[in-house]
């Protein structure tokens, strides 16, 4: 499964994995509201992968499959809104 991923200029430590066969324009437009501006990082092939530094690999793979990216949101993100 490869990914291409992304990292928010907008928001520090966040991360957006991204099914490599999807382009950015596909994401629901929220995510690009929670994202703003994005710099590509890599493209990172999963499945010859056993884990990941800082997500679980099971998740991130689960979420591409489903609705074809993961975003990685940094440990309680302060700008998050409860």
């Amino acid at each position: 499964m490869l990914c291409k991923i992304y990292k928010s200029l907008n928001k520090e430590n966040t991360y957006l994995y991204l099914d490599a066969e999807k382009e950015l324009e596909e994401l629901p437009q929220q995510l690009y509201q929670v994202l703003g501006k994005v710099e590509f990082v890599m493209e990172l092939d999963l499945s010859s992968r056993d884990k990941l530094a800082q997500e679980d690999i099971q998740q991130v793979r689960g979420n591409i499959l489903q609705q074809g990216f993961h975003l990685q949101l940094p440990p309680n993100p302060q700008w998050i809104r409860t």
